[in-house]
């Protein structure tokens, strides 16, 4: 018993049994989302935890035309920490890191960023999703819901 406690003591101390990556806790947000409310093809798409990243896409249409798009990242930016990489359409690419995780929520936080200085995905059951970003711009308080439903992916040919 003694010598199995050394070793697994020994194994942690070199690193070999490593935590949980935290992007492995997102799962949940894989998948395709529908915008609540919104246009068809307004929607948000998250691939499965792989690699040590989730990959995602948002667009937002109306009047038929695509009017904003996002390409994110959620991935290991330095040692150990976690965070949301956006490049939303006209802007220059933003690090969030995540502040808090539970298994229904994630909040990526980033003071120094203009606005938003938060990105929350908040679960709502299996098949709802509020994304939620929120700060100050121009020394007022903001915030944005996007409600979504979980819908299925489109298929290619």
């Amino acid at each position: 018993m003694r010598k199995q406690f050394f070793c697994a003591l020994l194994l942690a101390s070199a690193g070999v049994i490593a935590q949980e990556a935290p992007v492995n806790k997102l799962s949940w947000l894989a998948g395709c989302w529908s915008h609540t409310g919104a246009e068809p093809g307004s929607m948000e798409m998250w691939s499965l935890p792989a690699g040590g990243t989730m990959l995602g896409i948002a667009r937002t249409i109306k009047n038929g035309k695509t009017v904003e798009w996002e390409h994110t990242m959620i991935r290991e930016t330095e040692p150990g920490k976690w965070s949301y990489v956006a490049k939303p359409s006209r802007q220059p690419e933003a690090t969030f890191p995540i502040k808090s995780l539970s298994d229904s929520a994630v909040v990526f936080e980033n003071p120094q960023h203009d606005f938003p200085q938060r990105i929350i995905y908040q679960r709502n059951g299996t098949d709802g999703l509020k994304a939620r970003i929120e700060g100050v711009s121009k020394g007022k308080e903001k915030a944005f819901d996007y409600p979504m439903t979980r819908t299925q992916c489109p298929a290619g040919r």
